[in-house]
């Protein structure tokens, strides 16, 4: 019986063996769910902006398709004020509308010259090495980037 005491003494004054492993799974166990929640809320925050991307360029192609329309009607306007500008110079309709026929050949004449002038640029050597280039670095970029999402 006094050995029982004993025992029962010394167990009780003794210091209790730490409990280390205990503490670091719970340790552990909060960080694993802080960063669970931490890229949860990232990967949330990635789908709210990806949806708002998508949002955003059907928007732009709205925005595109008004400026273009406006565009075209302050065009037909100003080629409207021209012509009466023009009409009330030669007294006639009839010259105003060929003064207009013909300023809009040599815009069209400038332009066509002008887009033969950029494919011609397109054709020179060190244009179509740097085109090339720009080709076969995109192109490895997207079988890298392919290869990446393959790997979870």
């Amino acid at each position: 019986m006094q050995e029982e005491s004993k025992r029962g003494q010394d167990r009780a004054t003794a210091p209790e063996p730490p409990a280390p492993s205990s503490s670091l799974l719970d340790e552990l166990n909060r960080l694993v769910h802080a960063v669970r929640r931490l890229f949860g809320a990232q990967l949330h925050l990635l789908a709210a902006e990806l949806g708002l991307a998508r949002s955003a360029v059907s928007w732009l192609l709205v925005a595109a398709l008004a400026a273009t329309v406006a565009g075209v009607a302050l065009g037909l306007t100003l080629l409207g004020l021209v012509g009466a500008l023009l009409a009330s110079w030669f007294h006639s309709w009839i010259w105003a509308l060929l003064a207009l026929a013909l300023l809009q050949v040599l815009l069209l004449a400038g332009a066509i010259a002008l887009f033969r002038r950029c494919m011609h640029w397109m054709s020179l050597p060190a244009t179509r090495h740097e085109w090339s280039a720009m080709m076969r670095d995109t192109l490895q970029r997207a079988k890298r980037e392919g290869a990446n999402e393959d790997e979870p």
